[in-house]
């Protein structure tokens, strides 16, 4: 992870794992101004170069994923 990033191979592994229409739930995020809490569902709409998995939630938000800080899992 240089720079705090991932690289190349392991973003293609985060958007090999979670292609866009995969159905996740939030398991930990570590931002204290969001309003997401453990167990909220919604559908990955696209990871970026950095490997934040961004999220459709169904409350609403549209907030990502921080790879390697937040966690969620497939359903």
């Amino acid at each position: 992870m240089a720079n705090n990033f991932p690289d190349q191979r392991t973003v293609e592994q985060v958007r090999k794992m979670y292609p866009r229409g995969t159905r996740v739930e939030l398991i930990r995020m570590d931002d204290p101004y969001s309003l997401l809490k453990p167990g909220d569902k919604g559908t990955v709409r696209l990871v970026d170069d950095t490997a934040t998995v961004f999220v459709d939630w169904d409350s609403g938000s549209g907030l990502g994923v921080v790879y390697g800080v937040d966690r969620i899992r497939k359903l």
